[in-house]
C-alpha cells in the first residue's frame, strides 16, 4: 500500500467554481475483458455489474443485508442493516454477533477446505512454511489461549510490531478470535513512532520478534520495542511476546518479556471463538500524518469483515484453485485486507513473502511467482516502475505463465507503467485491476471487475456496487466531464472507518466536514483530486495538496508525472510545486532515469517538450532534477511531501520515521 493515503487533515485550497483541474493526459487505449476470462468470471459482463449497481441504489439496506447473510457466519442474526441516524456515526448490522477469525478459519473446517492450503510463507533466506486451514486454525487457537493466559481479553488492545512471518497473521487472527483489538505497527517504524502508537492506544501487550530479514541482512526489532517502552511511558503495557526469527542475541526483561515458542507451543489447539457484536472494535491502524500525531483509524467487526470479503471476491474473481499473492506488508491496511482477512474469509490460498527484490536477487518476486505458481499478483505502482527501470530481461528469466490476473494498489499508476505491467508481467493476457482505496475505507472502493469492465491504462475505472463515489467541488456539487474536483463518497458503506481512536471530533472534521452536508446528506471527503471522463471512469490525480496552481491554471501532478514516465528515458517521476512570485507556483520534477541513462541539459529540454506535447505548454516543468533514487518509505511510496519542502528550499519537517534512506534528501536539495 502500499498505501496511497491522502491527508484529509490538510485544508484544501479553494478551487474555482468549476473546481477545474486543467491537465488532462491524452490516453485513448482501451482493453475489453478477455472473452475466455469473462466466460468463467463471477461477474462476467458489464450488464451484470450494472444490475448489481442498480440493485444497491434501489434499496441499499436490502442489498447489504442480503450479502451479509449470504457471505458471513453469524452466531446471532442482525436485526438492522444500518443505523445512520447520527451521521457520520454509522452502525452496521446491529443486533448481530459474529467473529472474524471464525469466518476466516472455523467455517472452512467442515468439508474439503479443511486440508486446503491457507497460507504459503517464504522467508527471504529461502525457508518455507505452509499451513492448511486445519493447521492454521490450530496455531491461531494456541496463540489465542496464550494471550488469554496473560490476562488479555475482550476489548484489550494488543500491538503487533512484526516482520513478515506467519506469526504476524496468526497473532492478528488470535486477537480477533478472543475479541482483543489489534494495532499492527509496521516493522519499519522507529522506536519513537512505535511509542506514540502504544501510548495512544493504551496497549496491554506487544507481540514482536527478535528481528527479520530484509535485503540480505538481519534487521533487529526487539531493541526498538525496548526503547519505546523505556522509562515506563506506557503504564498499561504488561507483556512483550517475542518470536524467535533471526536468532540474534536478544535482551529479555524478566517479568515482562516472554518467548513465543515458550508460551504458545504448549497451549491447547482448541479455543472457542468469542461472539463479537457487529460494532465491537476489530483493530486500530495508525496513519502517519505530515504534522501532528498519527490518526488511529478504527474498524469494527462485521462491516469490515463483509467489505474485505466481498471486495476480494469480486475484484480478484477468486476461484478455488487460485494462489493469491499481495506483496504488501501486514503493517498496512493492504496486508490486513488482502493478505489475511479477505483471502482467508473466502477460503483462498494466500502467499506471504518476507523479502524484497535486491541487488543479490533482482528477480525475487518473479521467482516466488514461478515457484508457487501464483495466479493473482497484487503490487504497487512504485514497485512496477522499479521493475521497469531494471529492464524486462529480469522477469523474462522466470516462468510467469501461471498468472491470470494482475492488480495495482497504493497510488495512481502511470499509463506507461500499466502497459509495461500488462505486457511484460501479464503477457498481454491478464486483466489489470487498478484499485483505489484507503486505510479509512477498509477495502477497495473503485476498481475494474476483471470479467466485466473494459480497462484504460491509468484509470481505476468504476465504483464497486454499493459505492456512491463522485467528483465534486467544495460545495458538494458534481463537476462536469473531465473537470477536476474532489473525490468523495455520498453514502455510507460497511467497511468505512468508524472514528479516530480517542478523537471523534477529528474524525468528523477530517473526513466529513470539508464538504458541508447538503440537505442533511453527509459526504465523505477522501482527500484526493480526481476527474471523470465521458464513460464515467475515474482518474485519480493524487492528493488534494498535490495540485499545482500555475498562473491560475490548476494542474494535476499525477498527469504530469505520467507524461514524464511515458518518455522512454524516464523510469520514475515525482512532480511538486514551489512558490513563484510571478506564476504563484512553479513546477518542479524529480526524475529517475532508466538504467544506464544520465541526465543533462539536452534531456531536460527534451522532457519539457515532451510534457508540452502530451498535456500542453502550461504543464512544462520549470525545473527537472535528475536522481538515481527518490525519497521513499520502507513500503516503497514516494514521499512527495518531503520533495515539496526540498523544492521550496525549506527544511524537511514532520514525520519521516518511515523514510527508507535519509541520505537521499541531501542529494536532492534544489
Amino acid at each position: 500500500m502500499a498505501e496511497a493515503l491522502p491527508n484529509p487533515d490538510a485544508t484544501p485550497t479553494a478551487p474555482s467554481a468549476s473546481a477545474s483541474i486543467e491537465s488532462v493526459l491524452h490516453e485513448e487505449r482501451r482493453f475489453e475483458p478477455p472473452a475466455a476470462f469473462a466466460s468463467q468470471a463471477r461477474i462476467g459482463s458489464i450488464q451484470a455489474y450494472r444490475a448489481l449497481v442498480a440493485e444497491a441504489e434501489a434499496d441499499p439496506d436490502a442489498f447489504w443485508g442480503a450479502w451479509a447473510r449470504q457471505e458471513l457466519h453469524w452466531f446471532t442474526p442482525f436485526e438492522k442493516v444500518l443505523d445512520w441516524s447520527d451521521p457520520p456515526s454509522a452502525r452496521w448490522f446491529e443486533g448481530g454477533t459474529t467473529n472474524l477469525a471464525y469466518n476466516c478459519l472455523d467455517r472452512h473446517l467442515e468439508g474439503p477446505r479443511a486440508d486446503k492450503l491457507a497460507l504459503i510463507w517464504e522467508g527471504e533466506p529461502g525457508d518455507e512454511r505452509r499451513f492448511t486451514y486445519r493447521q492454521l486454525h490450530a496455531e491461531v487457537c494456541k496463540a489465542a489461549n496464550a494471550l488469554r493466559s496473560l490476562g488479555i481479553g475482550k476489548g484489550d488492545l494488543v500491538a503487533l510490531y512484526m516482520p513478515m512471518v506467519p506469526e504476524a497473521a496468526i497473532a492478528m487472527l488470535a486477537c480477533a478470535r478472543i475479541g482483543a483489538p489489534h494495532s499492527v505497527v509496521f516493522g519499519g517504524f522507529s522506536a519513537e513512532a512505535l511509542r506514540d502508537r502504544l501510548i495512544d492506544g493504551d496497549a496491554k501487550a506487544v507481540i514482536t520478534a527478535d528481528g527479520g530479514f530484509r535485503k540480505d541482512k538481519a534487521v533487529a526489532l526487539k531493541p526498538a520495542v525496548d526503547a519505546a517502552l523505556a522509562g515506563g511511558v506506557c503504564p498499561t503495557l504488561k507483556h512483550v511476546l517475542v518470536v524467535r526469527r533471526t536468532g540474534e542475541p536478544t535482551a529479555m526483561e524478566a517479568g515482562r518479556d516472554l518467548w513465543w515458542h515458550d508460551l504458545v507451543d504448549s497451549q491447547s489447539p482448541e479455543c472457542p471463538a468469542e461472539p463479537m457484536a457487529s460494532e465491537d472494535r476489530l483493530f486500530v491502524l495508525y496513519t502517519s500524518g505530515s504534522t501532528g500525531k498519527p490518526k488511529g483509524v478504527v474498524h469494527t467487526t462485521a462491516g469490515y469483515n463483509l467489505w474485505a470479503h466481498l471486495t476480494f471476491q469480486w475484484i480478484f474473481d477468486i476461484r478455488d484453485d487460485d494462489i493469491h499473492w499481495c506483496t504488501a506488508d501486514v503493517g498496512w491496511i493492504t496486508g490486513h485486507s488482502y493478505i489475511v482477512y479477505g483471502p482467508l474469509s473466502n477460503g483462498a490460498t494466500t502467499v506471504m513473502y518476507e523479502g524484497a527484490p535486491r541487488p543479490s536477487k533482482p528477480g525475487a518476486f518473479w521467482e516466488v511467482i514461478e515457484k508457487h505458481r501464483c495466479t493473482i499478483f497484487y503490487t504497487a505502482p512504485t514497485a512496477i516502475r522499479a521493475f521497469m527501470k531494471g529492464g524486462r530481461e529480469v522477469p523474462d528469466r522466470s516462468d510467469l505463465t501461471s498468472l491470470r490476473l494482475l492488480g495495482t494498489v497504493g497510488e495512481p499508476i502511470n499509463p506507461e507503467a500499466w502497459m509495461w505491467y500488462r505486457d511484460v508481467i501479464g503477457g498481454n493476457r491478464c486483466p489489470v485491476v487498478d484499485t483505489w482505496w484507503q486505510t479509512e475505507t477498509g477495502g477497495v472502493m473503485i476498481s475494474p471487475l476483471p470479467g466485466a469492465t473494459a480497462t484504460k491504462p491509468g484509470s481505476c475505472t468504476l465504483p464497486l456496487p454499493g459505492i456512491a463515489a463522485d467528483v465534486v467541488d467544495l460545495e458538494g456539487r458534481s463537476v462536469g466531464v473531465d473537470q477536476g474536483g474532489y473525490l468523495a463518497v455520498r453514502r455510507p458503506w460497511p467497511g468505512m472507518m468508524r472514528t479516530v481512536h480517542g478523537d471523534h471530533e477529528r474524525f468528523r472534521k477530517s473526513y466529513w466536514e470539508h464538504i458541508p452536508p447538503i440537505n442533511g446528506e453527509y459526504i465523505y471527503f477522501a482527500g484526493d483530486g480526481a476527474r471523470r471522463d465521458a464513460d464515467g471512469y475515474f482518474w485519480v490525480m493524487g492528493r488534494v495538496d498535490d495540485v499545482i496552481n500555475v498562473s491560475g491554471h490548476r494542474l494535476g501532478t499525477m498527469e504530469i508525472e505520467s507524461a514524464l514516465v511515458s518518455h522512454p528515458a524516464v523510469a520514475e517521476a515525482a512532480v511538486v510545486g514551489r512558490p513563484d512570485e510571478l506564476k504563484g507556483e512553479a513546477i518542479v520534477a524529480f526524475v529517475s532515469l532508466e538504467g544506464g541513462r544520465s541526465g543533462d541539459a539536452a534531456l531536460e529540454a527534451e522532457l519539457r517538450r515532451h510534457v508540452g506535447q502530451e498535456i500542453g505548454p502550461i504543464a512544462r516543468p520549470d525545473l527537472i532534477r535528475f536522481s538515481d533514487v527518490l525519497p521513499k518509505t520502507r513500503s516503497g511510496k514516494i514521499m512527495r511531501r518531503l520533495l515539496r519542502s526540498l523544492a521550496a528550499g525549506q527544511e524537511v519537517s514532520g514525520d519521516i520515521s518511515t523514510l527508507e534512506d535519509r541520505s537521499v534528501l541531501d542529494t536532492l536539495r534544489v
